[in-house]
């Protein structure tokens, strides 16, 4: 299936072509087709999400901005009447509330479908510490999901839901992100609320979203803590100096794949700065070797303490590290935290701090064989960010090999958190200009149920298809009505034929191979002469197909459903 964007749903809804009782249908299927790669602790049920279903009203579609727009919340974040776990089943209980974020994405119309698997406690970044399984990757199974909001980025990815909430301590809402080629926006630090959210360090967590695209971020971020929009992009990017943390079978391949990020970057006249940047090690040390691990312990020692055997080994591990550090420490490091924030904040004056986020990956045996190293590599690039109190999006941005996508993440102080998605439009305009370059679109007629408003319509959008304009055929051909359900149009060129209506539609080159497979018998793809004289390639009938009437004199297959009163959306 494919969920595609907010955008897409709400325009399906208004065209009346999806309904949310369709995409719940469809959503519900998906979750219990991949169920290998343990995305759900509390999967998708008619039973939770009709409730919402219920509560929805047509006359309220366009004021509230995510109507009918299904989500799924990492399952330490409280949905009323849903189990909350952190992945570990001794420590559940049903949520009496929602978490505040959940109920103001509800008021805005979302529909809130299950919970989603996570490394126990919020503590990892392999996607691999759970007792509900081990989050598979979405794109290569084999692969580590990332963590700890490993489920929600993965659900996300595999096109169950547009949006998923997770949270971010460390890198749990961008390390996912990238390791399954999503996008993973981080606020500032309290930017969003946190209550009714189990803590794993209360004072710098942050609740985050995956998405599939930067206007959804900015669709969620509208909702949960609207602000004025920001005035102007950063007029730079800067880089650190010193990048060393490669990691993995495939580090030189992620070594390639920052250096071709930043050529395209500099290519297109943006300014990349290189500056030496030691705080970011320094904050990220103090996540770890500092006091802040006993605030997780404070948060969780004593249910840890009562309940040992069922907290998993490796997570009570790393918990219990900060069971005897003393308070002189916390305060020394927070006093030195705030030079290295104002340190961070001057060199960051007008500019974007753009890393990499994640210098490798790992495969789930890897990740198994060492715990401990293996997570630690994963955050290199994410760990100094809330301790910083930076905002972070991180975004795809190309393939270090089949099926293993490549991210990138953009950072700016937080109180510069309104500039994030600016920025981060700056850089896809810059990289959909490559794309452009690299992928051209190409120009494909269609005369039938892939035209606007219809049936398949969808079909080409969710591939990236842009509406080009309307246009006729030379006159040289005949339309009919084919013997299919539903009813389609044939396009055949005929002696005695005459001008066609139909629709040019822009379609990536990439896109190509993927909506061909979905071309059925007795259509293909041929050449169409236009009115105009150019050729491209469209629908047509294929030889000998059962017809049932030929509507040519209506001119086009819309006017014909026109004329009749008929509907096929």
């Amino acid at each position: 299936m494919s969920m595609t964007t907010v955008e897409a749903l709400r325009r399906a809804y208004r065209t009346g072509r999806r309904t949310p009782a369709d995409v719940i249908d469809e959503l519900i299927r998906a979750a219990e087709s991949h169920a290998a790669w343990n995305v759900w602790i509390t999967p998708p049920s008619w039973e939770r999400i009709e409730p919402y279903l219920q509560a929805l009203c047509a006359d309220e579609m366009d004021q509230k901005p995510l109507w009918g727009i299904p989500f799924a919340v990492k399952d330490n974040i409280d949905v009323a009447g849903m189990p909350t776990t952190a992945a570990c089943p001794a420590f559940a209980y049903e949520a009496p509330a929602h978490a505040a974020v959940v109920e103001r994405l509800i008021r805005a119309g979302a529909i809130p479908v299950g919970k989603t698997n996570l490394d126990q406690f919020a503590t990892g970044l392999v996607g691999t510490r759970s007792p509900y399984g081990e989050v598979a990757n979405a794109r290569n199974p084999e692969w580590v999901s990332g963590g700890s909001s490993s489920g929600s980025a993965v659900a996300v990815a595999l096109g169950m839901v547009p949006f998923a909430l997770g949270t971010d301590t460390a890198g749990s809402g961008r390390v996912p992100a990238a390791l399954n080629g999503v996008i993973g926006y981080k606020p500032r630090v309290g930017g969003w609320p946190n209550d009714g959210v189990v803590p794993a360090c209360r004072t710098i967590d942050c609740v985050s979203v995956f998405t599939r695209s930067v206007a959804d971020a900015a669709w969620v971020q509208a909702v949960i803590a609207p602000a004025p929009a920001a005035q102007g992009a950063p007029d730079r990017a800067v880089v650190p100096k010193l990048l060393g943390a490669w990691f993995g079978a495939k580090a030189d391949a992620y070594r390639n794949a920052w250096a071709r990020a930043l050529s395209k970057l500099e290519d297109a006249g943006v300014a990349v700065v290189e500056m030496d940047l030691p705080e970011l090690d320094e904050a990220s040390a103090m996540l770890y070797e500092g006091p802040w691990i006993a605030e997780r312990w404070a948060s969780l020692g004593a249910f840890v303490e009562a309940h040992p055997d069922d907290v998993l080994p490796v997570t009570r591990a790393i918990l219990e590290s900060g069971r005897d550090r003393l308070a002189s420490d916390l305060f020394r490091a927070q006093h030195r935290l705030l030079d290295l924030r104002r340190s961070v904040e001057e060199k960051l004056r007008g500019a974007v701090l753009l890393m990499p986020t994640v210098g490798g990956t790992w495969t789930r045996d890897e990740a198994r064989a060492d715990p401990f190293a293996t997570n630690r590599a994963l955050g290199a690039y994410t760990q100094h960010a809330n301790l910083l109190h930076l905002a972070g999006l991180s975004i795809p941005c190309g393939e270090v090999g089949a099926q293993m996508p490549f991210g990138v993440t953009l950072y700016v102080p937080g109180q510069r958190e309104a500039e994030l998605l600016s920025a981060a439009r700056w850089w896809l305009d810059v990289h959909e200009d490559v794309a452009a370059r690299e992928d051209p679109m190409e120009l494909i007629a269609v005369c039938g149920l892939h035209m606007r408003g219809m049936l398949l319509n969808g079909e080409l959008v969710d591939l990236g298809g842009e509406f080009a304009g309307v246009s006729r055929t030379a006159p040289l051909y005949r339309l009919y009505l084919l013997d299919t359900d539903p009813v389609k149009p044939g396009l055949v060129r005929a002696d005695g034929g005459a001008e066609v209506e139909l629709e040019l539609w822009k379609l990536p080159r990439r896109a190509w191979p993927a909506f061909m497979q979905k071309v059925r018998h007795p259509l293909a793809l041929g050449k169409i002469l236009l009115s105009d004289g150019r050729e491209v390639t469209g629908f047509v009938c294929e030889e000998g197909a059962p017809k049932r009437e030929d509507i040519t004199v209506y001119g086009g297959f819309r006017a014909w459903c026109e004329r009749g009163r008929v509907v096929i959306s």
